[in-house]
């Protein structure tokens, strides 16, 4: 399909670009030319361009064309337990609430319930996601469906799947559709034996892969890791040679200066999640360090049961705002730096180089931002209002390998949202009561 998006402010997120009028073309699922609207006509009139039929132009008004914004931690299949698992402790929160409930799934629930989340991410423009959950195969199934992209991560662990499922399932979703791909992971180093670790650092020496998992997310994972090995979750993990190739941790609240070392000499990604950590108290991370140190930080809603929202505006306001209160510095952690966290950094530490940035040849993962609302106005710097009063309601499309999923409150998934709404709620209805 050839798509024309013109009339369009544009935001590549390249490094040094600034924001300029110009035009995207799309053939296919991948942009086959972006530039502003001076050299466009240059070019047009230099090479005398034949027309070209297109399938969709569309006027973009002068509205904010962008990169869509990559979720790098989320549960998409959790949608389930959205606001009934909540106001307790995370331990709680896990052992009473949340473990006993995911018990009862079956493949096919998370299949509907990933479809319910997938719809919330359309809408905040997330044209990504890195999801960790039960059933890999059905979250690639409903992502596919819907035309999502994923990047499946495993959450293996002590109760679940095993390093030979979480082989099967690396190379069989790195091959077989350019929508999804797969990245070796673990739940949690509190969740898996040492000899399920060693095996895991195993899999990764052979592969030369990164690995992600959850990481230092509350004070007592960290001093209970201390009491079991006598080192901190990540000091720990490298020793087991886990992160030799890289890889990323998700939450990264109670870091010490030695695990700070691990991760720049390890080139992992951080990964905060900021919303879930405040509702569940776990903490504020170091995002000001992590700057200081040249660690790169990517930004994840986490599951709707710990958040509730899958919203990345929100997300992106409380990275700097919570950064400005830990370091009582307003000047601390920008919101361009933050943008940046939002979708090129994210991008990178899942492992989607080709879509990281509008470019000829990257992936047409295309968000256009309504910036004709009052809370855009004026427009001062359009990146500090995409961080500081952007909002879910300036989402004016998403589009995703050069499909457009979401237009003006409209989804084009291939099903109503009525009827994936009324699976879901048989489901949650089945399962809770």
């Amino acid at each position: 399909m050839n798509i024309r998006l013109y009339n369009a402010r544009i935001l590549t997120m390249e490094k040094h670009r600034d924001i300029f009028q110009g035009e995207i073309w799309i053939k296919n699922d991948k942009i086959a030319y972006i530039a502003d609207q001076s050299s466009l006509k240059e070019e047009w009139n230099r090479k005398e361009i034949p027309r070209i039929d297109w399938d969709i132009e569309m006027d973009c008004h002068e509205n904010l064309l962008m990169p869509g914004f990559k979720n790098a931690h989320t549960h998409s299949g959790m949608t389930f337990l959205r606001s009934y698992a909540d106001d307790v402790p995370l331990q709680t929160w896990l052992n009473e609430k949340v473990f006993p409930m995911e018990a009862k799934l079956s493949g096919e629930d998370i299949y509907e319930l990933t479809r319910l989340a997938v719809l919330e991410y359309l809408t905040s423009g997330i044209t990504a996601i890195f999801d960790m959950y039960l059933t890999p195969d059905t979250i690639a199934e409903a992502c596919m469906d819907m035309g999502m992209r994923c990047v499946l991560v495993s959450g293996l662990n002590n109760f679940s799947s095993s390093p030979e499922q979480v082989e099967e399932e690396y190379l069989k979703w790195n091959k077989k559709n350019s929508l999804i791909s797969y990245q070796l992971g673990f739940h949690a180093e509190y969740t898996c034996s040492k000899e399920l670790l060693y095996r895991v650092s195993q899999l990764a020496h052979r592969h030369r892969a990164p690995v992600y998992t959850h990481l230092a997310e509350t004070q007592a994972e960290v001093e209970e890791c201390k009491v079991r090995y006598g080192m901190t979750p990540a000091m720990f993990l490298d020793s087991m040679g886990i992160f030799e190739f890289g890889g990323g941790c998700f939450h990264c609240v109670h870091m010490t200066e030695q695990d700070m070392d691990v991760f720049r000499k390890r080139r992992l990604y951080a990964i905060t999640n900021p919303a879930s950590n405040l509702k569940l108290a776990s903490g504020i991370a170091p995002i000001a360090e992590f700057e200081k140190r040249k660690i790169p930080v990517a930004i994840g809603t986490d599951g709707p049961a710990s958040n509730n929202c899958l919203d990345m505006f929100r997300e992106m306001f409380l990275v700097t705002g919570l950064a400005k209160v830990r370091e009582k510095d307003a000047a601390c952690v920008d919101a361009a730096s933050v943008l940046r966290m939002a979708t090129v950094h994210g991008a990178k530490a899942m492992g989607l180089n080709r879509a990281d940035t509008l470019a000829k040849g990257k992936y047409a993962d295309i968000i256009l931002i309504d910036l004709k609302q009052p809370n855009m106005q004026p427009m001062h710097n359009i990146r500090k209002n995409l961080v500081y009063s952007g909002s879910k309601s300036n989402v004016l499309m998403t589009m995703v390998g050069g499909k457009i999923l979401y237009r003006n409150g409209e989804f084009n998934v291939g099903e109503s949202v009525d009827s994936i709404y009324a699976k879901c709620e048989r489901i949650a209805k089945r399962i809770l009561q």
